[in-house]
């Protein structure tokens, strides 16, 4: 090799090592920023909402789904009825707790009504005339 290529070797490995050099430069400015804003309060509100619906969603979504509550059993359901409880105990909430679940069990036997009535027009409206 002469001197003139080992010399243009050398500048070509020195603009590359520059050029890695700016890119980590850039990489760690970015990172920087990145935990800037990661770190205002803003942030870190808006990523704890997010785990908690996720959470949420991720424990309740079989509920919602078709059949979802024809699945439940015993052992699903107690760690959810003990947490609710223990925490009605620790707070007093009797009363509360009560007219919620008058509501709820109202609104629980108005639903199966309004099925059980659709079901009988359903099988009213499949009957023949002639029948």
């Amino acid at each position: 090799m002469s001197k003139e290529e080992q010399k243009a070797a050398l500048a070509a490995a020195k603009q590359r090592l520059v050029a890695e050099g700016e890119l980590h430069r850039l990489t760690t400015l970015h990172a920087k920023m990145q935990l800037r804003q990661a770190l205002r309060p803003e942030a870190l509100l808006h990523g704890a909402v997010d785990h908690a619906v996720g959470v949420a969603q991720s424990r309740l979504g079989g509920l919602l789904s078709p059949g979802g509550l024809s699945q439940l059993n015993f052992k699903a359901i107690m760690p959810y009825a003990l947490t609710v409880g223990s925490f009605i105990v620790r707070k007093r909430l009797y009363k509360p707790a009560l007219a919620v679940a008058a509501v709820a069990a109202a609104g629980a036997a108005w639903l199966m009504r309004r099925k059980r009535a659709e079901a009988e027009a359903d099988a009213a409206a499949g009957e023949a005339p002639w029948e």
